[in-house]
């Protein structure tokens, strides 16, 4: 059981029998060291409706003939193009295959822009994301709040994917709070580096985290976590 970071904010697991990605942005990503079209997946899991993280997800499920689980407008965006689709909200939880997944809150916003229109495609979301026995929680695009402590409070989490490149989500500096607040296994600083508007130092927000007596990695794209180790 393998998850796999591939750059911005996206992240592949493997779980053996299953395997799912979480907001594909490969294509138009500078950072990207895998294809959209190499992608092998049953499942794609959106946290919302921005370019730079459903970017290749029309494609990704099209090619695999994947699911595509999302907020409910998010998902019945896609599914009107055609593809398979299961539309959730805040709070729900869902048992799929490969185990246990729960929409929590972010605070961001959630659109596309199509010929010129923005489309709203309702709340940005958080997912955690429960393997048995590992936890995942990805972030997704988020500021800083106080409901992210109830993440640890509930959950114990392997696994933290927290955003720190600043300007369009939370900074290194309010990062850090989240993660003690979460204190998860480990930590990995996600969404930045990809546009220069979000230009962090990964290495220092670990270091950082260590400070705090947090364990965290800063993984570049194509690195991987064996998650069998975890458990």
């Amino acid at each position: 059981m393998k998850l796999t970071f591939l750059g911005h904010s996206t992240v592949y697991v493997d779980t053996g029998e299953y395997k799912f990605i979480v907001d594909p942005f490969l294509t138009g990503n500078p950072l990207a060291t895998a294809s959209a079209e190499d992608i092998e997946v049953n499942y794609v899991l959106l946290t919302h409706g921005h370019s730079d993280h459903i970017g290749d997800a029309e494609l990704i499920a099209r090619r695999n003939n994947a699911t595509i689980v999302g907020i409910v407008e998010l998902a019945n965006y896609f599914e009107q193009l055609g593809l398979n689709t299961i539309g959730m909200n805040l709070g729900g939880s869902l048992r799929l295959p490969f185990g246990k997944i729960k929409f929590t809150p972010a605070l961001h916003s959630s659109s596309i822009t199509r010929d010129g229109v923005n489309l709203y495609l309702g709340v940005a979301a958080g997912i955690i994301i429960q393997l048995d026995p590992i936890t995942l929680y990805h972030a997704g695009d988020t500021a800083l709040f106080s409901d992210l402590k109830l993440i640890g409070d509930q959950h114990q989490v392997d696994i933290a994917m927290i955003p720190i490149g600043d300007h369009f989500t939370m900074g290194p500096n309010d990062a850090l709070l989240a993660a003690q607040w979460i204190n998860a296994k480990i930590t990995v600083p996600v969404h930045y580096n990809t546009f220069p508007p979000i230009e962090q130092n990964g290495d220092e927000f670990v270091s950082r985290l260590k400070q705090a007596g947090l364990d965290g990695q800063a993984l570049k794209p194509g690195d991987s976590i064996d998650l069998t180790r975890l458990s």
